[in-house]
């Protein structure tokens, strides 16, 4: 079966034979580290067959050396550049590293008479999504599908690129192919559920809605140890309790925890409780980001003399003034984006950090597997992930008194552990509004305008039918949200229309960046929170800009941001106890100036002086908190619920 035929001359045959045998033999018994051995002998020993290499190549992968398979899978392409399974086994090495840019160059360096299947064009085509060339992945995927109609991943990931075209309708239409194709393909059904959320196209939403809680829990009862892939962020924005959360989370964590062994523990001793604590934040989000905008103060202001800060970034490097600063916020900022989440623990292990907080939780480009290594004696969830991770591998869940009440720890699989004001951190060095018109931003210019920046899968019927009645109560006033695509705009016009209200009222902004979205901001009267979901990041914008908040919290993490925002801020009477309250407060809000503009200088009062943008409070808070989490783990004791001091 091996063409030995390229043997050199200073290698006898008979001396390189035995060590491709036993390589490969064990290749074949799935016996990694026996493999890599022995056909890391064969290469030395002078191997020239693109057969061995490739076989270092996946033996090394197996055993989580990427940079080593890496190396032989170039090897073998130099050996042989029109061999498909070298350049199969070599991006997938990269891919696992992340470094999507190279793998999509391997992809085309080969020749165009070389094989190419399914696998080729599925995996080319996820270099391309993963690369911002999701028109071209499109194609890719469309090829894949001509050897493999009936491949569900090739549909779902046909539909990611639509998604990212915002091409919600179309995308929907693969995840329900790919449901169709596969029955327990439970993250198909949540992304039918929050497609077509994002389109704002609600004439199934609540078929779409009991579909996918079907499959969640029927799932939760097929695969009880193993877990299923559940995409619980789909969640956060339709109606749902506690317990769905827990168990979408509870599946995707299992999923990711599938196989995995966790790292020996490191041994306590007395001078632990005399050093600086180590404290490790996870995130692929250290660039310009919502977290980091929110987060980067916070880092700075940390205590070093108590505390020893390590940023674990496995995201891109934009270059942006957000990534320098952030590297500057640290001691240590350490790149482990090529690296996989075994190695990222063993990096975690071996400096000894003493608490890992992970900032992703289940959203996009996580490394939520790391924890499940339980590489540091205790491990926590904060702020990327609005709920529970489901996650017995995580100790606490960061959170506070309004969005994380002791009453509501039947949702949480951690223990609670509550900040003493929000939850949220804020940065005070955020730029001011500069100064515009609202001409400038195509607005009318007497209009009373209600706004809502949250993007649009965060807009339910309920949420939008409450929105209508208040734009006819208030005549004249007009409502201001984001672009979130032309099918999502002409949707929501389409739903003004049929409950009587001009479309035209409706005003779209497109997405800007973070400095002049603050700019127009001051523009609006009036913020109208969205439910089940709401305003989180752009709550904190329109606090900044000055800008009141209506919102109505609910049973969820996810609903209780706004008013845990609002409360501290001492502006109880914009929290509103339902839908009804909620009408009649943006209302007489609208009708009355006045009171309007109270509410605005008592905004602007707590803003400036209170402990929402109090970063160095906010630092000494959380600082105590990881002391308390400490001391439970220093004293032998198991973690518990630590409320607000």
């Amino acid at each position: 079966m091996r063409n030995t035929a390229h043997l050199p001359s200073s290698a006898p045959r008979k001396g390189l034979a035995p060590y491709q045998h036993r390589g490969h033999e064990f290749l074949r018994q799935k016996q990694w580290s026996q493999a890599e051995r022995e056909l890391a002998n064969a290469v030395r020993y002078g191997s020239r067959e693109a057969l061995d290499w490739i076989g270092l190549s996946i033996a090394r992968w197996k055993l989580d050396d990427l940079d080593g398979s890496v190396a032989a899978g170039r090897k073998a392409l130099e050996l042989q550049p029109g061999n498909t399974t070298a350049c199969m086994v070599l991006t997938q090495a990269l891919i696992a590293q992340q470094r999507f840019a190279e793998a999509a160059q391997v992809f085309e360096a080969l020749p165009a008479g070389a094989p190419r299947d399914h696998d080729f064009h599925l995996n080319y085509g996820i270099c391309l999504l993963r690369t911002q060339r999701p028109q071209e992945a499109i194609g890719e995927f469309l090829q894949a599908l001509q050897y493999r109609m009936d491949a569900a991943p090739t549909h779902t990931q046909l539909g990611l690129a639509f998604r990212e075209l915002k091409l919600y309708e179309e995308a929907v239409e693969c995840f329900r192919t790919a449901a169709a194709l596969d029955p327990h393909h439970v993250a198909a059904r949540a992304f039918v559920a929050h497609l077509d959320q994002f389109a704002c196209r609600w004439t199934s939403f609540t078929a779409n809605r009991e579909e996918y809680l079907r499959a969640l829990h029927e799932a939760a009862r097929r695969c009880t140890g193993q877990g299923a892939e559940s995409t619980p962020f789909a969640l956060v924005a339709m109606p749902h309790t506690r317990e769905d959360f827990l168990v979408a989370a509870r599946l995707e964590s299992r999923r990711l925890a599938r196989g995995v062994k966790p790292l020996p523990a490191r041994p306590l001793t007395a001078a632990d409780a005399r050093r600086r604590l180590r404290i490790g934040y996870l995130s692929c989000d250290f660039h310009q980001h919502a977290t980091a905008l929110l987060i980067t103060e916070m880092f700075e202001r940390h205590d070093r003399d108590r505390f020893e800060v390590f940023l674990y970034s496995h995201g891109v490097d934009d270059g942006s003034p957000v990534r320098e600063r952030l590297r500057r916020a640290a001691e240590h900022f350490v790149d482990v984006a090529p690296l996989s989440p075994a190695a990222i623990a063993r990096r975690v292990h071996d400096d000894g950090i003493d608490i890992l907080v992970d900032l992703k939780g289940h959203t996009t480009d996580n490394r939520f597997t790391t924890l499940a290594y339980r590489p540091t004696p205790v491990q926590a969830s904060f702020l990327g992930f609005p709920g529970t991770t489901g996650a017995d591998y995580v100790d606490y869940f960061i959170g506070d008194r309004h969005v994380t009440p002791l009453a509501h720890a039947d949702g949480y699989s951690e223990k609670i552990a509550q900040m003493p004001h929000c939850y949220q951190p804020n940065d005070r060095q955020r730029p001011k509004p500069v100064p515009s018109t609202r001409a400038q931003w195509g607005l009318p210019e007497q209009a009373f305008l209600f706004a809502c920046f949250n993007q649009s899968y965060k807009i339910i019927p309920e949420t939008f039918e409450a929105w209508m009645d208040i734009l006819r109560d208030v005549p004249g006033s007009c409502l201001w949200l984001l672009d979130g695509g032309p099918q999502a705009c002409t949707n929501l016009r389409a739903q003004a229309e049929a409950r009587g209200v001009d479309p035209q009222r409706l005003i779209f902004g497109a997405p800007v960046t973070p400095a002049h979205h603050l700019s127009r901001l001051v523009h609006a009267d009036l913020m109208l929170d969205t439910w089940p979901c709401n305003a989180h990041t752009t709550a904190s914008d329109a606090v900044w800009a000055g800008l009141p908040i209506v919102t109505l919290p609910g049973e969820t993490f996810a609903s209780r941001v706004a008013a845990s925002l609002l409360y501290t801020l001492d502006l109880p009477e914009l929290v509103c106890a339902d839908v009804e309250a909620y009408k009649r407060t943006a209302v007489a809000l609208a009708r009355d100036p006045a009171r309007l503009a109270q509410l605005r200088s008592r905004l602007a009062h707590g803003r400036d002086h209170g402990p929402l943008f109090d970063s160095t409070r906010f630092a000494r808070d959380i600082e105590a908190l990881y002391a308390r989490m400490w001391e439970r783990r220093l004293a032998g004791l198991s973690p518990d619920h630590l409320p607000a001091a």
